[in-house]
């Protein structure tokens, strides 16, 4: 017969057996834990993750551990969690360094310290279309073959530019319509996507009743950039704008060819130091001595402000312009042609 002491005993040893299995499961499991939250080796090297928006914390482990930045997904969402920051994840794209803590990655998640990896490219007034894709190019967004290509080629929704005249034998389809500004394009951005959006830029900017005041004059859209490409290019002195486009307003009343040496500049793609009497008897159509009338398309992006300019002319009588010569990119005006050589005469006696 089993004595009552011996029974204590064999109760004893099985607690205590127990007891020690309860301590390696439980010690077994914290290590589990703990090891699975150790940062991966740490290689140095640099990965971009996307989170896609309405992800939950579990996907948000799953795309760290695919990319090896966790060890376990399960146990990030666990943590994060427990962290009280799992549900303040945000969408975006992450530049996260393989070996960093999991503490630094949910964090930055948390506080959404998005990477930006966008291209700024800034496009100044008066560019042409052929600079512009030479400007996206340097900055590694499209090639500037590609670009030209799509400017000239591709398909675009935009009403502004329903209004070119196919007919007119223009050097670049969109030349003039690509607003220039200052625009954020990410690395894996198409040409066609690129150039949309700075059409979009030029509805946006389009006041409505320039198109009013165009009518008024008799232009179409099409013919209110061409005039203000060549104001964009031809004057650098801000308030001198609306004098110059009511010099062209006039001439074109007159029948009088226009003569900027712009609409010439632009024939040779850079931009030449001197206009000769040669470059004045080019036959195109884009040689405003040669012909009367505007050439058929704009020769640069226009601003806002030589867009103004040519809706809003300064009324006067000139018919000639000339530049000072001095330094300040200004102009003296004359209404008779004998009073533009006085002037032609007194800018060379100021030049510098």
């Amino acid at each position: 017969m089993t004595s009552l002491y011996g029974r204590r005993t064999g109760r004893v040893k099985v607690l205590v057996i127990l007891g020690i299995i309860l301590l390696v499961l439980v010690g077994g499991g914290g290590f589990y834990i703990w090891s699975n939250l150790q940062p991966v080796s740490n290689t140095g090297e640099q990965k971009v993750i996307t989170i896609p928006p309405r992800t939950s914390t579990k996907q948000v482990g799953k795309i760290l551990e695919e990319n090896h930045l966790i060890r376990n997904a399960q146990i990030f969402a666990l943590y994060s969690t427990a962290k009280g920051l799992g549900a303040k994840i945000k969408a975006g794209k992450y530049k996260i360094t393989v070996g960093d803590s999991i503490d630094s990655i949910v964090d930055r998640m948390a506080a959404g310290r998005v990477y930006d990896d966008s291209y700024t490219v800034t496009i100044p007034e008066g560019y042409t279309l052929e600079q512009i894709a030479e400007r996206v190019a340097e900055k590694g967004v499209i090639p500037k073959t590609d670009f030209i290509k799509e400017a000239d080629k591709g398909i675009f929704s935009e009403e502004l530019i329903k209004n070119i005249p196919s007919h007119l034998k223009v050097k670049h389809r969109l030349e003039g319509y690509l607003f220039p500004d200052t625009y954020h394009f990410s690395r894996d951005e198409k040409a066609h996507d690129v150039i949309d959006e700075m059409l979009k830029r030029t509805d946006q900017v389009w006041k409505k009743d320039w198109d009013s005041r165009f009518k008024a004059h008799k232009l179409t859209r099409h013919q209110a950039l061409t005039l203000a490409s060549i104001i964009e290019r031809e004057v650098r002195s801000p308030k001198e704008r609306p004098i110059v486009a009511g010099v062209f307003y006039n001439r074109l009343a007159k029948g009088m060819p226009l003569q900027a040496d712009a609409t010439l500049q632009y024939l040779f793609g850079k931009q030449k130091q001197v206009v000769t009497y040669a470059d004045l008897k080019i036959n195109s159509p884009y040689n405003t001595y040669k012909n009367t009338g505007l050439p058929p398309g704009p020769i640069a992006s226009p601003g806002i402000a030589s867009i103004e300019a040519a809706a809003n002319p300064q009324k006067s009588q000139y018919l000639y312009y000339v530049t000072k010569k001095d330094g300040t990119g200004e102009h003296y005006f004359a209404v008779t042609y004998q009073d533009h050589l006085k002037n032609i005469a007194r800018s060379n006696q100021h030049k510098k």
